[in-house]
């Protein structure tokens, strides 16, 4: 078991997942604080100096130490624009992908090696073509 839990392990496909996911994970990070730090405080000065992070509606106000009932729909708003850099990041990286492996796909390929019997065969031709 341990041997074929190696091999599942050592298989390129999941070493290559497994590195996608930490790169995924890390400009998740990256994506989340350009639209925190860069993009959202100029839209935020845009609409009137709001703030997304901040907004909320209060469905229930604080009462004791129970705390305040609300939903984050700035939080929310934040997260689609971060999830729309996101897809757009990753479309243009597949699309200049797809553009390279098109590009590769048509370039034209070297004439194959001429076989065997075909170096015979011309040898012969020009022996034929020299009497």
């Amino acid at each position: 078991m341990l041997k074929e839990f190696k091999e599942f392990a050592m298989r390129g496909n999941v070493v290559d997942m497994a590195v996608g996911i930490v790169i995924g994970a890390a400009f998740g990070k990256i994506v989340s604080s350009i639209v925190a730090d860069v993009i959202m405080p100029p839209i935020g000065v845009l609409l009137g100096g709001v703030d997304f992070t901040n907004l909320a509606l209060t469905v229930k106000e604080a009462v004791g130490e129970a705390p305040a009932v609300v939903i984050s729909y700035g939080k929310f708003i934040q997260t689609v624009i971060d999830f729309i850099i996101v897809a757009f990041a990753i479309f243009m990286v597949v699309k200049a992908m797809n553009s390279l492996k098109k590009k590769k796909e048509e370039a034209p390929a070297a004439p194959p090696a001429p076989t065997k019997e075909e170096v015979l065969l011309t040898e012969i031709r020009d022996a034929l073509r020299q009497r």
